[in-house]
């Protein structure tokens, strides 16, 4: 039986994911994780190799899930203060015509 290696420089993370599919997909490769370390403690040494690739290749993809969850937000903030910033100078704008 062929065996599917994950490999770190592969990874990547899901595209246009909302921030609730974002959490809930860090929730589940935090799950697979915990799992796979667990199986390292009780596994032969050859096996052993194998597993810390898999958790390696699931912790970059999570590192990248939640680069999107941080980009996510700081884009959010960037339009609040963006609107902000055009409110107040509407504001400003109005004061000047009054």
């Amino acid at each position: 039986m062929d065996t599917y290696h994950l490999n770190p420089e592969h990874m990547r993370a899901p595209d246009h994911l909302t921030r609730e599919e974002v959490q809930k997909s860090l929730a589940e490769l935090d799950s697979k994780i915990k799992t796979l370390r667990g199986r390292v403690n009780a596994t032969t040494a050859d096996s052993n190799h194998t597993y810390h690739e898999h958790i390696a290749a699931l912790e970059r993809k999570r590192e990248l899930i939640a680069e999107k969850l941080n980009d996510s937000e700081d884009s959010q903030n960037k339009w609040k203060d963006l609107k902000s910033g055009l409110d107040n100078l509407k504001d400003d704008i109005g004061k000047l015509f009054s």
